[in-house]
């Protein structure tokens, strides 16, 4: 099978997968929200979002490494493993101690219990199946497929268990310990490995994963951090809405998306020896992503105002704006957002440091400002900002890397941007002539509404945008394309 074909099986794989998890992450914080109180969901929060930072400061991204090695041997695989439960291990220990000084610090005694509990799933985060990262170098996701619905259904039944019967908050921390235990298991059920104690190639993975550690570390700091301040400074359920949105807001752009950008990483490292095919292919691959995510973070944004209550219920109205002002940005963001998987390719995890530390120290005094100068909305708007500046620094790295200049990469995405704005135009006008109801069923049918009227403007507008341009080469063009083949394939098996 040619590598093209096996890119394109791994993203039909993976978007079923990402499909299928999305649905039922989705499904499972609606239930959740309805559950549990927006107090609940900040405090588990603020312990997440700290087993996050630890993990990451800690963290040997070796599976990265495993794909970036030509030829990665068994001893590879063991050195990963190894590394992978001694880190676990030191994380889950420090993590554990660290509770008591943290109740001292937001002066919240539940959050020892909490974080004790988190750090058995740190424990298992150490464990898991280390050759998962060789069949995602071959472009086999089959196995990828069934690890990670497996997991996300372990999590999301035993979470809503939980909930339902004790309208707890445990039942966010039953859900990510349960979730990462099953993952674990289902690794070692799908892909074949006898775990054994290797240190002999740890130079060779810290050669590349050492770059990676800092900037994972940095990244999460960066952009975690301000869960914590706010939790310091406001409260757990400004924390919990806060959270909500966010996550909320993140999920559309990136569910969207992530089918494609999970099977870049190995893709371009398969073309790093033809530097005009790897810039070509990340031109259409960057043209794609913007095409997909920009209608889907802002169509979400746009629609947030009529879902929230009736999927979620009133107490999560003030999570509104947070979706609003981050589905947006997510989705802008997606512009140059291939930096990541171009740059670990081509080995260069040293750029992304030195971009993820220029980012730590612009973003992070912009986001402590905003928020003791406007609160919440004050930290929307310096997450709007600080997302803009990240795009710059994206396109930056790409021109360093394939030469591509920084105004070639913002217009070849023009077409899909004035679509959006069509399409934001057509779906505020429609929202405005919609009668307010109080009913559940015409509130369904409002937001159905909104959403058809948005994908047809969006759709038709580009079209005819791309066919005033002259139909250049684009993501418009690649999407005619693959519908004349399923045409051409659902033509020669109805004529057999």
């Amino acid at each position: 099978m040619s590598n093209l074909r096996k890119i394109g099986l791994g993203s039909l794989i993976l978007t079923a997968s990402r499909a299928i998890v999305n649905a039922l992450g989705f499904i499972s914080t609606i239930l959740l929200a309805r559950l549990l109180m927006p107090e609940d969901f900040g405090l588990v929060a603020i312990a997440v979002t700290l087993q996050a930072i630890v993990s990451a400061i800690t963290d040997v991204p070796v599976s990265q490494a495993l794909i970036q090695l030509d030829d990665p041997s068994q001893q590879h695989v063991d050195t990963a493993f190894t590394i992978g439960l001694l880190r676990s291990l030191a994380v889950a220990v420090i993590f554990a101690a660290a509770s008591w000084p943290v109740v001292a610090v937001f002066e919240e005694p539940r959050l020892a219990n909490i974080m004790l509990a988190l750090s058995a799933s740190l424990l298992l985060s150490g464990v898991v199946n280390p050759r998962r990262a060789l069949l995602q170098k071959s472009l086999i996701f089959k196995q990828e497929f069934a690890i990670e619905v497996l997991g996300k259904l372990g999590a999301v039944v035993l979470s809503i268990a939980v909930a339902f019967i004790w309208h707890s908050y445990w039942a966010l921390v039953v859900g990510a310990v349960s979730g990462q235990l099953v993952t674990v298991i289902a690794s070692y059920v799908f892909v074949r490995y006898r775990p054994r104690l290797d240190l002999s190639e740890f130079r060779s993975l810290w050669s590349f994963s050492g770059w990676m550690t800092l900037s994972n570390a940095l990244n999460t700091i960066n952009w975690r951090s301000d869960q914590l301040f706010i939790g310091k400074l406001l409260s757990p359920t400004d924390v919990g809405v806060y959270t909500v949105g966010d996550n909320l807001a993140q999920l559309p752009t990136r569910e969207a998306t992530l089918p494609l950008t999970s099977a870049l990483f190995p893709a371009f490292s398969n073309l790093t020896s033809n530097a005009p095919r790897l810039a070509h292919a990340y031109t259409r691959a960057q043209g794609l992503v913007t095409a997909v995510a920009l209608p889907v973070g802002i169509g979400f944004a746009l629609v947030a105002e009529r879902l929230v209550p009736l999927a979620m219920g009133e107490k999560w109205i003030p999570s509104i704006i947070v979706i609003q002002f981050l589905s947006s940005v997510f989705a802008l963001q997606t512009i140059g957002s291939l930096a990541q998987p171009l740059a670990l390719a081509l080995g260069h995890t040293k750029t992304l440091f030195r971009r993820d530390i220029q980012l730590f120290f612009i973003r992070l005094p912009i986001i402590v400002g905003g928020l003791l100068l406007g609160g919440l909305v004050g930290v929307l708007v310096a997450r709007v900002i600080s997302g803009l500046i990240a795009i710059g620094f994206n396109v930056s790295i790409v021109k360093s890397m394939i030469g591509q200049s920084i105004v070639k990469q913002l217009t070849n995405s023009w077409r899909n941007i004035l679509s959006v704005a069509l399409m934001a135009v057509g779906v505020e006008v429609t929202s405005m002539l919609m009668p307010v109801s109080t009913e559940w069923f015409t509130q369904l049918l409002q937001v159905a509404a909104l959403i058809a009227v948005g994908g047809l403007i969006y759709l038709g507008g580009g079209l005819l945008i791309w066919l005033a341009a002259g139909k250049p080469e684009g993501p418009e063009a690649i999407a005619l394309d693959w519908a004349n083949k399923g045409q051409r394939a659902v033509r020669t098996r109805l004529a057999r």
